[in-house]
């Protein structure tokens, strides 16, 4: 960069200091007439070797999540921080069972031919035994086109679709 040696030793200071890099790029421009972009400055703190003292704005250090700590081989984490479960946990069937009856009379099925225009479609019926055709489009809207012109289903066929539409979604990884 154009600082020469003793530049450098005060951004090494300032750094030190544990001022930010906005903050070290403002002393730059008033101290040494130098107007260097937030990108320059980061270059200048490689160039130099320097890694800043990044702050959240709570003020706390950011932890490095990335850091392998040394007997389980897992992400270094601080005391207190939620640790993401092991295992998924499986939501969609307490919804199902949270569900009132009529639920489990719904049958989703999936099309291997997407219709065009959409990510994902296939058919639903009921349980009243009618069934519509549905397609999830790229906006993830839902869409739902009865067999029986006028036909809506209950809200609790219209719960049940959609709780077996996640789960077989989720199957397929969407």
């Amino acid at each position: 960069m154009n600082l020469d040696e003793a530049q450098k030793q005060k951004v090494v200071g300032w750094l030190e200091e544990g001022l930010k890099l906005s903050e070290i790029q403002k002393k730059v421009a008033s101290e040494f007439g130098l107007s260097m972009t937030y990108m320059e400055m980061r270059f200048l703190l490689d160039d130099l070797k320097l890694k800043p003292k990044e702050k959240e704005a709570s003020g706390t250090p950011v932890p490095d999540l990335g850091a392998k700590s040394q007997a389980g081989g897992k992400a270094a984490m601080k005391p207190g921080t939620a640790v993401p479960p092991d295992e998924p946990l499986d939501e969609l069937e307490d919804e199902e069972e949270a569900l009132p009856g009529g639920v489990g009379n719904v049958s989703v099925s999936v099309d291997r031919v997407t219709r065009p225009g959409a990510l994902v479609s296939g058919t639903v019926t009921f349980s009243d035994g009618k069934s519509a055709q549905w397609h999830l489009d790229q906006l993830g809207r839902l869409g739902m086109v009865p067999k029986e012109q006028g036909y809506r289903p209950s809200q609790t066929d219209l719960m049940g679709f959609q709780a077996q539409l996640q789960k077989e979604l989720a199957k397929l990884g969407y």
